[in-house]
């Protein structure tokens, strides 16, 4: 994880101000075999709706993050997952919630995908074609592209994202 949370809008009132408890979310980064990875976009009536992510969601009370994934991509995506491979944590201050983003990477679901909170799926690589981005997704797509080692993925990676 590093050092200092990116700061999403940073001109933005923060609700609880500087003593905000920390939201641990899991988040799954669903890949293909062949390298292609999904989004999906926030729901209407979520905060930053519209905007497109990788699913996933709040730990519960007593949860580990893989618990957590695998109950919030069944809840909202009606899949199994067969493991998650933790990856990365980032920190990201948003206006309305200070969040630890738990990133995990799935090489393997069973069950076709369902859209259970109307929200829209896309299957994307780099440079991904959806946006608006979600901030919190922007070094995700950055870790993908060093990966990948994919020219010129940064710029345009944050060109969206900022859009």
């Amino acid at each position: 994880m590093t050092g200092q949370p990116l700061v999403a809008d940073p001109g933005a009132i923060r609700l609880g101000g500087v003593d905000r408890a920390v939201v641990d979310v899991a988040v799954g980064v669903l890949v293909r075999p062949d390298g292609v990875f999904l989004l999906t976009s926030r729901p209407h009536g979520k905060v930053y709706a519209g905007y497109w992510e990788f699913p996933g969601g709040k730990l519960e009370a007593g949860e580990s993050v893989e618990q957590a994934l695998r109950r919030e991509l069944q809840e909202e995506l009606g899949i199994e997952i067969a493991s998650a491979l933790p990856w990365k944590v980032e920190m990201v201050d948003y206006p309305h919630a200070l969040v630890r983003l738990h990133f995990c990477k799935v090489f393997a679901w069973t069950g076709a995908l369902q859209m259970r909170e109307a929200q829209s799926f896309s299957w994307e690589r780099l440079p991904v074609r959806v946006q608006p981005v979600l901030p919190g997704t922007v070094p995700v797509l950055e870790w993908l592209a060093e990966e990948q080692q994919f020219q010129g993925a940064t710029h345009s990676i944050t060109a969206r994202a900022e859009n």
